[in-house]
């Protein structure tokens, strides 16, 4: 099986990755497109959307992929196959994504901000079913200590495509007009079908343990509560929120010392080119150690925070105007390791149904911690957001040696230990 490191590779595991390239690829540029920080504010804007819509744009996108992962975990493991979970939750976002485009078009106001909210959360919920039966797919057909660079090359191919359509929006006119945006969204939805297609094509091996009724709730929360290493794991995954979560403040902080990255092609073109450049070599450097991957990416985003605080205290406007366009791109090239480095970890640690159980879980808590520290940071916020980034500075700095106290599991590490 290709879940144990030092089995011979399956002989289809080059055409089973590069199909797992090409579809997570395709997947990531309609996250990418059809995304609640830059294109559905920019339509609502455009289509006169009351702002209190825009403000559940990223709660209900962000929640509702992570928080019903543990209640969505026991139907997953009820499912031999679960690359036909993952079809169904590719085709579920395509349709979800091709409404909205519709709606753009047919709608304004109170009713497109109601129609896109809900059909976000839809979209959500079936990104979630992908999340829990992508990482099984990626264990069952990829051997262990090739995942992070499978996972890498999927980003990267993910950062080349939306950093082509980041240039594109920064020559577009500000007022995009609707059928512009539908257009955009209609692209985005065409990857998440495209996407499947791809998946189809995936040769998975049937498992070794099968007739599998799923696992409850009840022994999915004794799983978090007995199990020391997953334990760890989610205490330093809340520490590595440092990437997730300081971008806005770094924003508010460069709009202070005049440099302007709130474009909607800027955040685009900072994300792609991130993913684009940060992708593959963090896969490597994954395979090789992910524990290490992640402490690494934790301390280098923290010590960017830091310089740009510095920076804003001592250096002139004329030097922040390119200090701030810099750390803005080096705070999402950490956060692209932080995530290829954080899914691989997740892939090695754990074999079978118990992985599914564990990745449900774990995102399940992940939803609520993003809730909490996302409420403690806009507490700290109110002091203002050199405070802010600098908490979450020490909150990075905390998951370097959390980080380094993880069990290795990396294949090239885990059997020499």
């Amino acid at each position: 099986m290709a879940d144990t490191p030092g089995d011979h590779a399956p002989a289809n595991e080059e055409r089973n990755a590069k199909r797992f390239i090409w579809s997570n690829g395709l997947q990531n540029i309609g996250d990418q497109i059809v995304a609640p920080k830059t294109v559905l504010p920019r339509l609502f804007t455009a289509a006169g959307v009351p702002h209190i819509f825009t403000s559940l744009l990223v709660p209900a996108r962000e929640s509702l992929s992570m928080l019903p992962q543990a209640f969505l975990s026991p139907w997953v493991t009820s499912h031999k196959s679960r690359k036909r979970v993952w079809l169904i939750g590719s085709w579920g976002q395509a349709i979800a994504a091709g409404i909205i485009a519709l709606c753009a078009l047919l709608f304004d106001g109170w009713l497109l901000g109601i129609a896109v909210v809900i059909l976000l959360a839809i979209l959500a919920l079936f990104r979630a079913l992908c999340s829990i039966a992508g990482k099984d797919v990626q264990g069952r057909t990829i051997s262990k200590g090739n995942r992070g660079l499978i996972t890498g090359r999927a980003t990267a191919l993910a950062g080349a495509f939306t950093l082509a359509i980041g240039l594109i929006l920064m020559f577009l006119p500000d007022e995009l007009p609707a059928w512009g945006l539908a257009a955009l969204l209609a692209l985005g939805a065409s990857t998440w079908a495209f996407a499947s297609l791809v998946f189809h094509g995936i040769e998975e091996p049937e498992p070794e343990k099968s007739g599998s009724n799923g696992a409850d709730m009840r022994q999915v929360w004794e799983l978090v509560k007995s199990d020391a290493d997953l334990q760890r794991f989610l205490l330093v995954r809340s520490l590595m929120l440092v990437t997730a979560l300081s971008t806005p403040f770094i924003v508010v902080l460069a709009s202070e010392q005049g440099a302007n990255l709130s474009g909607l092609g800027a955040f685009i073109i900072a994300s792609g080119g991130a993913s684009l450049l940060g992708g593959r070599i963090s896969g490597l450097w994954s395979d090789k150690s992910s524990k290490r991957t992640m402490a690494w990416s934790a301390g280098f985003a923290s010590a960017v925070l830091v310089a740009l605080v510095a920076s804003a205290r001592l250096a002139p406007d004329s030097v922040n105007a390119w200090v701030f366009p810099a750390g803005f791109f080096l705070v999402n090239l950490a956060h692209t390791a932080v995530r290829v480095s954080r899914k691989t970890y997740l892939v090695d640690m754990a074999e079978g149904d118990r992985r599914t159980v564990i990745t449900g879980a774990s995102n399940t808590v992940m939803g609520v911690v993003l809730l909490v520290v996302g409420g403690i940071s806009s507490v700290v916020s109110i002091f203002g957001p050199q405070a802010t980034l600098l908490f979450l500075a020490v909150v990075g700095f905390a998951g370097v040696f959390g980080a380094s106290s993880l069990k290795e599991v990396s294949a090239q590490n885990a059997e020499n230990s």
